[in-house]
């Protein structure tokens, strides 16, 4: 545990010296918020790279082989153990509201949903908030700084790179789980699951963008602005 302990705060420490760092950062493209292009653009190619070459392949081996009932289980299962972080989000920025629909939200799929297989809440309109510690850290006044991605993982700029880590380490119950093998095991099938959800928007970049990098870009911009504002939340559709 306390191996864990040091792990978390390593990755705290760094996400902490990136934020510091990006206050120093300097301009040099068009884009002032992407004053890393060069980097950043040499990161995509790489993960598109190894997207193409290991991660395409295994997630359409893995939408074959897995039947639609338990791929969604799956990723409702994964998503059930994300609303942890959710509601720790919830808190750290006052939401009470917000705290108590993802609370109840968690309790109805992790029993009647039998421990969020099925997502019974999202049937009865009680969607999730979505919230995330780089949502906490605007929420506390904090500039996202410079825009970067990540390697494997794609877009996003310091505060909310910074924010992942901490909802991925010190908010997921997976990472305090003994057994390493059932801890890998187990990130390895979220991560396998997320590649194959998203196969098909990979497939709409390329058909839409002249540019993918920059669709990216600011698809993620645009994407997070509403997140942050909560107008992403607010617009879910009535079924």
């Amino acid at each position: 545990m306390n191996n864990k302990l040091v792990s978390i705060l390593k990755i705290f420490s760094i996400g902490l010296s990136m934020l510091f760092l990006s206050a120093c950062a300097t301009t040099g493209g068009l884009d002032e918020r992407d004053p890393w292009e060069g980097f950043n653009r040499g990161v995509y190619t790489f993960n598109e790279t190894i997207d193409s070459i290991i991660f395409e392949p295994i997630g359409k081996v893995y939408d074959v082989l897995t039947p639609d009932i338990i791929d969604e289980g799956v990723s409702n299962f994964f998503g059930n153990l994300g609303q942890l972080a959710v509601i720790a989000n919830d808190l750290l920025q006052f939401k009470f509201d917000q705290a108590a629909n993802d609370t109840v939200r968690l309790f109805l799929n992790s029993t009647l949903g039998l421990f969020g297989f099925f997502d019974i809440a999202s049937e009865g309109n009680l969607h999730s908030s979505g919230e995330d510690f780089g949502q906490t850290l605007a929420h506390w006044g904090m500039g996202p700084g410079p825009y970067i991605v990540v390697p494997f993982f794609g877009p996003a700029t310091v505060r909310d790179a910074t924010g992942f880590a901490i909802d991925r380490t010190v908010l997921n119950p997976i990472a305090y789980v003994d057994d390493d093998l059932t801890r890998a095991g187990l990130l390895t099938l979220n991560y396998v699951d997320f590649k194959s959800d998203i196969l098909s928007t990979t497939d709409l970049i390329s058909d839409a963008a002249l540019d993918e990098y920059d669709f990216v870009k600011n698809a993620y911009f645009e994407k997070r602005a509403n997140q942050i504002s909560g107008k992403e939340f607010e617009d879910f559709p009535e079924k």
